[in-house]
């Protein structure tokens, strides 16, 4: 393969952690005190799937997120620094990038009438493939210094 600038391990590289500095923005701009003392993030998400076409999206979100909001605004906000945090550093990346194709894939379904939602989420999970399948951990990355996977 012939690149320009930097090898194409390097350009998977590139794009793991633009897709970790994309995740820590998603978690810097959270209103978090709205999240965790007066529930606005997972309020806005019930009134989301409360309005949903699909069943299973209501009666899911009723089930999993209704019962504990404050619970779920905790793991919804952390998840995202998480996610962030692990692929900007390459650490348990080809966890954090699983994860973060979950999560888009969650919000890309919770969101299915929102067209800017849909282009980010698959555009995040576009580039949490790549990374996954160019194995983006090789190079740059905590996980390449310490010989995990």
């Amino acid at each position: 393969m012939d690149t320009i600038w930097l090898t194409g391990a390097e350009w998977v590289a590139v794009l793991r952690i633009g897709l970790g500095l994309w995740w820590l923005e998603s978690w810097r701009h959270k209103d978090k005190k709205g999240w965790f003392e007066r529930g606005t993030g997972i309020a806005w998400a019930a009134g989301v799937a409360a309005k949903h076409r699909w069943h299973a999206v209501r009666s899911g979100f009723d089930v999993v997120v209704a019962p504990r909001p404050r619970t779920m605004a905790y793991v919804v906000v952390y998840a995202e620094l998480a996610l962030g945090l692990g692929l900007v550093v390459g650490f348990l990346t080809p966890i954090a990038l699983v994860g973060g194709l979950l999560l888009n894939g969650l919000y890309l379904v919770l969101m299915i009438h929102d067209w800017a939602e849909q282009g980010q989420n698959a555009m995040m999970a576009l580039i949490s493939l790549v990374a996954l399948f160019g194995m983006s951990w090789q190079t740059w990355s905590l996980d390449s210094a310490l010989g995990f996977f």
